[in-house]
């Protein structure tokens, strides 16, 4: 479910909601309940907010174990004169 931003054409108060793609936008600003409009975003697919993400999470995908390349199975072809 993505999160969506929204902003107060009144007050100014800027806001994430996370919610469905088939639900609708809100409307009503949670501070003075006037009239909202939600942001165009860039579609980011992956936000990391907070603390606890670490380089050693993820598989690293370069190592030093070996490292010559595998050799590549070609097939040797005889040219016929």
């Amino acid at each position: 479910m993505p999160t969506y931003e929204y902003y107060c054409t009144s007050c100014g108060f800027e806001f994430e909601e996370f919610q469905s793609i088939a639900s609708e936008p809100i409307s009503i600003c949670p501070k003075c309940n006037e009239h909202v409009k939600r942001k165009i975003s860039g579609g980011v697919g992956l936000i990391f907010k907070g603390s606890g993400f670490y380089i050693t999470d993820y598989k690293n995908k370069k190592s030093n174990k070996g490292t010559e390349p595998k050799p590549s199975k070609k097939k040797e072809t005889k040219s016929s004169k």
